[in-house]
């Protein structure tokens, strides 16, 4: 009795996702495939960057909440050219907690914008190849949070990484400034101090040639003056 209720209450609010303007409803999209029906959107709306998310998927098989979905269908999510394949999980206990038929793929969007799912696998054996995007007439893109931050707005975790990203070649190219610089002060150094080794060394050599030629003079002196006595 309480599944047959949980289904007509899950096929209802489906009709309505299915009629009404894509900003009613949770601002859901509902898509169709033979007896099965298909609801999909953020399962927290309004989705923002940086923050806990999930892909929402409700079934709806027959009439009835499909609540033994197994691991036979998955979704890849998509933004821009990138893509992850994640794997969709019930939201419910049968009889208990949650709305029969919820599933989940768990993922935290990093970037605003225009998000993708694509749904792709087999329910009670029927293949099934549907696709899901955000927008104005479906359900809500991701946004920024600095809308919402209050008092003061500070740079997201994707922010931040785009700032290193711009910032590492900058900061590469002027260590290895500091680097070449630092090589050639102390080759600088080196020449310097090899310069001065030398003129040292020429200074030694011309005091003892110096010294020598004053030996010499003094002993010519004493043979002239011994030869003349």
């Amino acid at each position: 009795m309480i599944n047959r209720r949980a289904g007509i209450v899950a096929a209802a609010t489906l009709s309505g996702l299915l009629v009404l303007p894509a900003s009613a409803a949770l601002a859901h999209e509902g898509q169709s495939q033979g007896d099965l029906e298909m609801v999909v959107g953020f399962g927290t709306e309004p989705a923002y960057a940086g923050q806990p998310n999930s892909v929402q998927l409700i079934l709806v098989h027959d009439g009835e909440p499909l609540v033994d979905l197994g691991d036979t269908l998955d979704v890849e999510v998509s933004f821009g050219d990138q893509s992850q394949r994640f794997t969709l999980e019930p939201n419910f206990a049968v009889g208990a907690l949650g709305e029969p038929g919820d599933y989940r793929a768990w993922f935290i969007p990093t970037r605003a914008g225009q998000y993708t799912f694509h749904f792709t696998g087999t329910i009670d054996g029927e293949d099934v190849d549907q696709t899901f995007t955000s927008g104005p007439r479906t359900f809500g893109d991701v946004e920024d949070t600095n809308q919402i931050q209050f008092p003061v707005q500070d740079p997201t975790n994707g922010e931040l990484a785009e700032r290193i990203d711009q910032e590492v070649p900058r900061l590469t190219s002027a260590t290895e400034e500091a680097r070449a610089a630092a090589t050639t002060a102390v080759e600088d150094s080196q020449a310097a101090a090899n310069d001065a080794s030398s003129a040292q060394t020429f200074a030694i050599l011309a005091l003892v040639v110096g010294a020598l030629g004053v030996a010499l003079a003094a002993g010519a002196l004493l043979f002239a003056r011994s030869r003349a006595a």
